[in-house]
């Protein structure tokens, strides 16, 4: 055979010989310290990536390879590489493990601006990358590869969602999504959906820094299967601790700079300083754990971290810019997000069940307590279902749960409704008024209510704040014969006021909020399952009151504001307790005097 002939046979084996032969078996942290070389236009330290520089990054790398492992869930400040983390991901895909893939950001600009200054320099600067980078074949929002193809897509346009299949799915800074990619749903949620043809081995990642709790990276956070934190030994005791913004300690009277050059952190354990000179020994010894100690990986996997573990950000910086961000709510806001890693909220009152359980009144379900004036009612509507609530209400408005339930049919609640309820000392009280939730099943509601109009109303909790509390109007429902139906409009975020403010009272401070004893830990639950947050809308600011928690149940805490109107409408406020007059004693009678002929004297002729 000519030696011209065998070369190009040569050339033609090696050349398959690459193709066939299997990747290294790598992490991503692995391939990235091997492979992956940053850029001087986006990068403060251009050159080979060196995991080694944010240590904490490794876990959340490698958690990517790990097969138990389908969703990442990255809650992070600003300054500590997560967008770097991501990337590094993708660039993995691309050479290991090869298959279409999904990169969402906020918006189109960002995706068009990130392909063309992040993401085709990293493919163009690694020799691993550029092998199978195919620029010719490539545009801005679609870069092709060796064996897949990568999608960069924004949140608000949903023709660059559209139904091709991925298997890896990419999504940063997800808390400044819109809340719909143009007529369409949750954008999230469209991008998951092209994910269903890969339902054993796709990857979900998603990071951002937190706004509100009500945001997606919180929910998101809030929903993981496991939630881990990255635990660091002091270098003077080896006790692991997360680091803590309230173990900065620093002079509160000093300006920010000389703050920025004094303040250091303290070791929760033995109290000794930590300079800014430890803590890369720290974060090198560091691992990530949930709160009880166990580092296992979940199917959905949270990370979280704030900046004081950056490598760029000193101990001093964070106390710096916390005194600097003190002066507005705004800046205020910028440094729990961005710095901390928290959401932000304004809650005046922060209640749980516990709280609830301490209100114990010291009076059994279904005793009316002494002194009471009237009883109230609350109904919730629900599909199959109807929770309701009896309190009973005494003067400064001071009342106490007697009694709450689940009842099925519309009869129940008219029993529960009517039958007596006894104080200790024999005397009957029934319910006065019963407002009942028309917000599910309108017309079976009015119904109801017109049916039973001398002791029941039909209220609609209001998305707004109103004028006033409540709110009175009439309805007619013509197909049914009704006209004039009183229906109450109620401001629920007031009465969830009324009832958080009257909750923290101290037990022997007058208009307390209280609860029988023995009450079920579900009712505690969801009468606290809200609290109250700041939200923006625009350029303005409300205080409005969300679920804790996705999916939260919280139909005790609506029947309970329904009592709470029940009772203002009747004038609570300005009711006194009329003691009970004394019963009158009976005077006993004298014997009259009989008359000595009767027998009565000695002189009787008997």
């Amino acid at each position: 055979m000519p030696k011209k002939a065998k070369s190009k046979w040569a050339d033609w084996l090696t050349e398959a010989f690459q193709v066939l032969r299997p990747p290294e078996k790598l992490t991503v942290a692995e391939w990235a310290d091997r492979y992956r070389v940053l850029d001087s236009k986006t990068s403060a330290e251009p050159g080979q990536w060196s995991t080694d520089r944010t240590p904490y990054l490794r876990g959340i790398m490698d958690a990517f390879t790990d097969p138990r492992v389908e969703e990442i869930i990255f809650l992070k400040p600003t300054q500590v590489g997560g967008t770097e983390c991501l990337n590094n991901m993708l660039a993995f895909v691309v050479a290991q493990d090869p298959s279409p893939a999904l990169v969402m950001y906020p918006n189109l600009d960002m995706a068009k601006f990130t392909s063309e200054n992040r993401l085709q320099p990293m493919m163009e600067l690694s020799p691993a990358l550029r092998s199978r980078f195919r620029p010719g074949n490539s545009k801005d929002l679609e870069l092709q590869f060796d064996g897949m193809y990568t999608v960069i897509a924004g949140a608000n346009s949903p023709a660059s969602l559209s139904s091709r299949p991925i298997r890896f799915l990419f999504m940063d800074e997800v808390d400044k999504y819109p809340k719909s990619a143009g007529k369409e749903a949750d954008p999230r949620s469209l991008a998951r959906e092209r994910t269903k043809t890969f339902p054993f081995n796709k990857k979900i990642m998603q990071t951002s820094t937190p706004t509100v709790r009500t945001g997606p990276i919180w929910q998101a956070w809030e929903a993981a299967d496991v939630k881990l934190e990255y635990y660091v030994p002091c270098p003077h005791c080896g006790h692991y601790q997360t680091f803590k913004f309230k173990q900065i300690k620093f002079d509160k009277s000093l300006d920010a700079e000389s703050i920025r050059g004094t303040a250091h952190y303290q070791c929760e354990h033995c109290d000794e300083i930590i300079r800014d000179a430890h803590k890369p020994a720290m974060l090198r010894a560091g691992e990530w754990r949930d709160s009880s100690g166990s580092t296992q990986l979940r199917r959905k996997t949270g990370f979280g971290l704030n900046a004081i573990y950056s490598p760029w950000v000193r101990f001093g910086d964070v106390a710096a810019e916390f005194i600097t961000s003190k002066r507005t709510p705004e800046e205020l806001m910028n440094f729990v997000n961005s710095w901390l890693a928290e959401c932000w909220e304004n809650t005046q009152i922060k209640l749980n069940s516990d709280k609830v359980l301490e209100k114990d009144s010291g009076y059994e379900e279904g005793v009316v307590p002494d002194r009471t004036i009237l009883l109230t009612g609350g109904v919730d509507v629900q599909k199959d279902r109807f929770y309701y609530t009896i309190r009973a209400w005494g003067e400064c408005m001071s009342s106490q749960n007697i009694r709450h339930g689940v009842v099925e049919t519309w009869a129940q609640i008219e029993d529960v409704m009517n039958i007596s309820y006894c104080a200790r000392d024999g005397t009957e009280y029934f319910v006065n008024l019963c407002a009942i939730d028309s917000g599910y099943n309108a017309d079976d509601t009015y119904t109801f209510c017109v049916n039973n109009s001398e002791w029941a109303v039909a209220v609609k909790g209001s998305n707004t704040a109103l004028p006033s509390k409540y709110k009175l109007s009439k309805i007619d429902r013509e197909e049914r014969g009704m006209y004039g139906i009183s229906l109450y409009m109620v401001d629920g975020g007031y009465y969830k006021d009324f009832i958080s403010n009257r909750m923290v009272r101290k037990n022997d401070e007058p208009g307390g909020w209280f609860v029988y004893t023995g009450c079920d830990l579900e009712y505690a639950e969801q009468v606290t399952a809200e609290e109250k947050i700041i939200e923006k809308r625009g350029r303005n600011e409300y205080e409005v009151w969300r679920p804790k928690t996705a999916h939260a149940d919280n139909h005790y805490l609506d029947t309970e504001v329904y009592a709470a109107f029940a009772a203002d409408c009747l004038g609570i406020r300005y009711m006194r307790y009329e003691e009970k007059p004394e019963p009158k004693k009976e005077v006993s009678k004298k014997p009259a005097k009989q008359n000595s002929w009767v027998g009565g004297g000695n002189g009787s002729w008997l």
